[in-house]
């Protein structure tokens, strides 16, 4: 609606997820500026821990996982049903998404008709919002089978890696068929020209947070050890093989014995680093907590003196954002877009990817000089209210959607 309410769905890999809470912030915020938002799912998480706001926003009655199916018989009957219900909205819609000419055993075994039913059942749809490319790929797909409504695709990590792996073609069809393509930084941004998407419909729009949930204290010396932090899923793209061999000699070749690592976050390589901890003698210095709801990293955010953070690879790291708006200084490795979250010299140091040496180097200096924390704290904090403040990047949003339906 021009100026007015506008139904969104966005289109995602899993909902609800514990670590994509930049999606999170994305549709409570929308929902907060007077928007209707429903969620399509390609799959259900295996994750027992939500967000409050998944309780407080009642966003599970919100969300439709679209590879779900009923089995044969139930399809048939339930397939009729819908058919006398949503199918007069759009009969070409559901012609096409029958078209087994076409669509061979995908429109056979009624695996698009269910997912066009979908679409049919949420009634006018104004924005098709979908992260990662792959989905955007998904919704071109709906749009050529005759679902209505503008497109517009933030592209953020994996599916970046994916078209620099199989080239740019992989997305083509999303290029021709898309109203919009949001880059969340200029890696990002560069990556898609090259991609092959059209220059005048990247929009660069970072993800951002939620500013309110975290309290900004500066940092002091404390009596007791000093607290080293990551929080990180534990996949190799992390580069915690490194963090941990820094942590290492920090202590055992620098003589740093009064710090402790705590590492948040679970995945593939953890048993693999508990192992590694333990071949480095680091017993009662390295602690891993797995992974935590928000409400647990903001705890451990306010209770830590320095963010590490020493991936090989990285898009926007949300987690940058977080510690900086908690008033930590941090060290980081110069990979993706990593010197946009942070001012290199002012909220911390980047460092080269692997470069355990100088990990050790920036380290140790904020370790040896904590009269420093205090400042690079304030700089992290107001470089992020400056720019990855969600509440601005919403309203951004709101704006370029309104413009899309008004062009």
């Amino acid at each position: 609606d021009e100026g007015g309410r506008m139904t969104f769905v966005f289109v995602v890999d899993a909902f609800p997820t514990v670590s994509e809470t930049f999606i999170l912030n994305q549709i409570t915020g929308l929902i907060d500026l007077g928007h209707e938002v429903l969620i399509f799912s390609a799959a259900r998480p295996d994750e027992r821990d939500f967000h409050d706001d998944i309780r407080a926003y009642d966003l599970l009655k919100k969300t439709y996982y679209h590879n779900d199916r009923p089995g044969k018989l139930m399809r048939i009957l339930w397939g009729l049903l819908l058919i006398i219900l949503y199918g007069p909205r759009n009969p070409k819609a559901v012609l096409n998404s029958l078209n087994f000419f076409k669509y061979g055993k995908e429109a056979l075994s009624l695996t698009y008709f269910y997912k066009v039913m979908l679409f049919l059942g949420v009634g006018k749809i104004d924005i098709i919002l979908c992260h990662y490319g792959p989905n955007g790929n998904f919704a071109v797909l709906m749009k050529e089978l005759g679902i209505k409504g503008k497109l517009v695709t933030m592209f953020h990590g994996y599916d970046i890696r994916r078209g620099i792996e199989h080239g740019g073609k992989i997305y083509a069809p999303l290029f021709q068929q898309g109203d919009a393509f949001l880059s969340i930084s200029d890696y990002n941004y560069k990556h898609l020209v090259e991609f092959g998407a059209p220059v005048e419909k990247i929009h660069a729009h970072p993800v951002g947070i939620d500013l309110q949930r975290y309290v900004f204290s500066p940092r002091h010396p404390p009596e007791g050890p000093i607290k080293i932090l990551t929080v990180s899923r534990l996949i190799k793209e992390k580069g915690m093989a490194y963090g941990l061999e820094a942590i290492h000699k920090l202590i055992h070749e620098r003589g740093l014995t009064h710090i402790e690592y705590c590492i948040l976050g679970d995945g593939p390589q953890r048993q693999e680093l508990e192992a590694m901890a333990e071949q480095f003698g680091l017993k009662g210095k390295v602690y891993f907590l797995g992974y935590q709801i928000q409400a647990g990293v903001i705890k451990m955010l306010q209770q830590s003196h320095i963010f590490f953070l020493p991936s090989v690879a990285e898009a926007l790291p949300v987690v940058l954002m977080e510690a900086q708006a908690a008033g930590i200084p941090v060290v980081a490795t110069h990979v993706g877009s990593v010197a946009q979250v942070m001012a290199d010299g002012r909220s911390g140091f980047l460092v080269p990817a692997m470069d355990v040496n100088a990990m050790c180097d920036k380290l140790e200096y904020l370790v040896r000089n904590p009269g420093q924390w205090a400042a690079m704290g304030t700089a992290g904090c107001q470089h992020v209210q400056e720019r990855y403040d969600i509440k601005k990047l919403n309203q951004r949003l709101v704006d370029l959607c309104q413009g899309l339906l008004r062009s």
